[in-house]
């Protein structure tokens, strides 16, 4: 049994044993390509998460009426990328054979390796949906393979062909899409055709992963690699929505660096989109 957080994200307060979602922070960006300060993004959001409620209007539900553990930040081997997600595998393959659900924050885009190694794991037919406004779909950055320019390609090392499918991408090198076009569902700009996808997913195991630079940076300044042409948070949320009718076995929401935004509203809309994930995913447990 683990203990959890002494401070928690809002309404996750629940013990191990009793709760179906299990959040955990992974502070790691030791690849970042850009601007660095996504390893203080779980400390944030735990902090701020009290500027916002517990219940939602939107779906009409209530953090307070579910069990959520929050299982803390993991310490994380900054000098050793390899040995930060076998950290973040091991932790998350407790939680997975333990019956319930993970919900990582990162962090960096590259902690979504970990957790996938130790889902699919668990689900050998496991599907993948990725929002996100970058494809990371390269083969390597800089010769590293493990960055979170790279970190879709090396998740297709796992999954293979037609088990990725990504919504917002508007940014990546030509040679990410061409080789994606052979490999993976690629959806620009926006959610157009998610319904679909979620018809051909329906009874399968589904990892989300939300990088929360799909949302337009005036929506949401304070991320390392901003893009223009995002999508709004009410898209993001409908988007949200729609994939909740799947069989989400774990998730995770990366990509916040709270210190580019000092006016604290890329923090509280990440806040946002997470209570409002957690409420999504909770029918199912």
């Amino acid at each position: 049994m683990l203990n959890r957080n002494v401070e928690t994200f809002i309404g996750c307060d629940n013990e191990y044993d009793e709760s179906g979602i299990v959040i955990f922070g992974a502070p790691f960006d030791s690849t970042t390509s850009f601007r660095p300060g996504t390893r203080f993004a779980s400390k944030a959001m735990r902090g701020e998460s009290f500027g916002i409620e517990t219940y939602s209007p939107y779906q009409d539900k209530d953090l307070e009426d579910m069990n959520v553990f929050d299982g803390g930040d993991l310490e994380l081997s900054f000098g050793n990328t390899e040995r930060a997600l076998g950290q973040i595998e091991a932790f998350t393959s407790k939680i997975v054979k333990d019956g319930k659900i993970p919900c990582m924050i990162g962090g960096e885009h590259l902690v979504t390796l970990g957790s996938v190694r130790a889902v699919a794991e668990q689900y050998p037919d496991l599907h993948i949906v990725q929002f996100d406004a970058h494809a990371d779909l390269r083969d390597e950055y800089l010769d590293e393979k493990l960055s979170h320019a790279s970190v879709i390609h090396r998740v297709w090392d796992i999954v293979g062909d037609d088990r990725i499918f990504q919504f917002g991408i508007r940014s990546g090198d030509r040679s990410e899409f061409a080789w994606g076009k052979d490999h993976v569902y690629t959806n620009k700009f926006n959610f157009n055709g998610l319904e679909d996808i979620v018809e051909k997913l329906k009874g399968k195991p589904v990892y989300l992963t939300i990088d929360l630079d799909v949302l337009d940076p005036s929506v949401f300044p304070g991320t390392g690699t901003p893009e223009a042409g995002g999508v709004s948070f009410m898209d993001l949320l409908q988007a949200i929505l729609t994939v909740s009718e799947l069989n989400i076995v774990g998730c995770d929401v990366n990509e916040l660096s709270p210190v580019y935004d000092q006016s604290g509203v890329s923090t509280a809309v990440a806040c946002k989109v997470l209570r409002e994930l957690l409420l999504a995913i909770h029918k199912q447990k």
